[in-house]
């Protein structure tokens, strides 16, 4: 058994991190393999358990470690990656890659008065306003909460939306196609209610997205708020032209 050393300026915590990651990269802990719990690290290493839970922890946050309530900690499967950000829509990389997609209203479309906010083009004024949460494989992975301009999308309010492509809608039933987009990438937190929707706590970091989609009509066509969990894909970035899913 590998021990710790106790004389080395790099905490005890992240030596362990870095020795469980170590071991994950080897192959000696597999994907889906259930780590010792953090009792038994502490007794292996002869450390305090809390520096235990501080080197799990690292790893959860990283991706790599997920703990299972009530059943221990397990190695992630290796993450995905996914063009989640395209023009295509939200749906469509996951759906390209074989994966089971489903996509869900949350709040159900409606005409409303957007609140104060710097970044959203639609402060002040009136604006079609949804909320959708997408499960890939019956696990939840991001919610958007999006804008669409009153007039440009004028009678999608008579359209059928759950489940179905924002994007196809757009282009097939109102003729319209982005040709730009402008997004912002940041690590956020969710707040209660969005941390129920995608079932991880409000201590955990998240990528928060914020998207602007511009149309020949106009800019700002189109502004959506992302949550994404990042534990079990890999998000990357491919802007180009739409295809739908």
């Amino acid at each position: 058994m590998m021990m710790l050393n106790t004389q080395s300026p790099v905490p005890l915590y992240r030596q362990l991190a870095d020795l469980l990651a170590a071991r994950i990269r080897e192959d000696v802990y597999k994907p889906g393999y259930r780590i010792p719990s953090e009792h038994q690290l502490a007794a292996d290493f002869n450390i305090g358990r809390p520096t235990a839970r501080q080197a799990v922890d690292v790893l959860v946050r990283k991706g790599v470690l997920r703990r299972r309530r009530g059943a221990g900690t397990f190695v992630c499967d290796a993450r995905q990656e996914v063009d989640l950000f395209s023009l295509d829509g939200t749906g469509t990389s996951f759906k390209k890659m074989g994966l089971n997609v489903d996509t869900r209203l949350v709040t159900p479309l409606q005409l409303c008065h957007a609140g104060e906010g710097a970044d959203n083009p639609f402060s002040g004024q009136s604006a079609f306003f949804l909320t959708r949460l997408t499960r890939v494989n019956d696990e939840p992975v991001l919610i958007e909460e999006i804008y669409l301009h009153a007039e440009l999308f004028a009678g999608i309010e008579n359209m059928a939306l759950e489940g179905q492509s924002l994007s196809a809608i757009a282009e097939e039933r109102l003729y319209l196609r982005p040709v730009s987009g402008k997004q912002s990438f940041n690590i956020g937190y969710l707040d209660k209610k969005r941390s129920r929707y995608l079932n991880t706590g409000t201590d955990i970091p998240v990528l928060v997205v914020k998207r602007y989609l511009h149309f020949p009509q106009m800019a700002d066509g189109v502004f959506c708020q992302l949550w994404c969990r990042t534990d079990q894909f890999v998000f990357t970035q491919n802007i180009g032209g739409t295809d739908h899913g």
